[in-house]
């Protein structure tokens, strides 16, 4: 038995360790554009049935409740939050924030679409829109050379003044993806999240459409971390790490206690 809470008492520690993790993740990713916050969730471990409840206790009687020793807990999944974060405006013409739901499209160097909240997008040497890896903007749209006043529309349309013209001109049309499930989506890095079978496959239109986000131009997301409730998280999360450490210490104590009397 006092094994046995040892065995727990380690599992706990072993899922704050691992939500501590989670918010130093937060925390760490609080002025990266677009992200978004993780949350950790716990799940308990097999229990272990010494009574099962509504077995006979007597020749006339059942247990009314029964007797059940669970064996700990473990972190099951991390959800992401995927809540607005705030925009803030850049005056950047090829800074782009989506206001509500979807993600930009990206096409990684092995041809396959990652999705991105990050709007931070820059000029390719051929013109095109292009991440700060380099990686092009889905649908590709290309600046020409020369070109000013360079605008985005709420609807993804993207204009500007051409060389030797007065009247701005439509460059093409961005569009954003939403998902089913977007707590689906898994995360690669690099600000890039890719589809999964939880995912859902894709669901492509214009921005302002069918429940999408509109875009705005020369503006930004800002994470969605705050950082006040970070830290009460991490303090709840120390202090539930130290009760283990306690109980661990509590058992040992009572494994001694036992030996030097036995």
């Amino acid at each position: 038995m006092t094994n046995a809470a040892l065995h727990v008492a380690r599992t706990g520690l072993d899922a704050q360790n691992e939500r501590m993790r989670v918010i130093a993740n937060n925390l760490a990713n609080v002025n990266t554009t677009g992200f978004k916050r993780d949350r950790a969730q716990f799940e308990t471990l097999a229990y272990q049935s010494i009574t099962q409840p509504g077995a006979p206790s007597s020749a006339d009687n059942k247990y009314a409740t029964g007797l059940n020793l669970g064996s700990g807990v473990a972190i099951k999944a991390t959800s992401r939050i995927s809540t607005q974060g705030s925009v803030q405006q850049t005056e950047n013409a090829l800074d782009f924030a989506i206001e509500g739901a979807g993600f930009f499209q990206i096409t990684q160097p092995d041809g396959t679409t990652a999705y991105t909240r990050d709007g931070n997008f820059q000029r390719s040497a051929e013109g095109n829109i292009v991440t700060s890896d380099g990686m092009p903007l889905v649908p590709q749209i290309q600046i020409p050379d020369g070109a000013s006043a360079i605008t985005v529309g709420s609807d993804g349309t993207v204009s500007a003044t051409l060389q030797g013209q007065t009247a701005a001109t439509e460059l093409g049309k961005l569009q954003i993806a939403r998902f089913t499930n977007e707590d689906g989506l898994q995360a690669i890095g690099n600000n890039l999240l890719v589809e999964t079978a939880s995912s859902g496959a894709p669901q492509i239109g214009d921005p302002g459409s069918d429940g999408r986000g509109t875009v705005r131009s020369g503006a930004l997301e800002s994470s969605n971390v705050n950082i006040v409730e970070e830290l009460v998280d991490m303090i709840e999360t120390q202090r539930a790490y130290e009760v283990n450490s306690k109980l661990i210490k509590a058992t040992d104590e009572m494994l001694q206690t036992a030996n030097q009397q036995l």
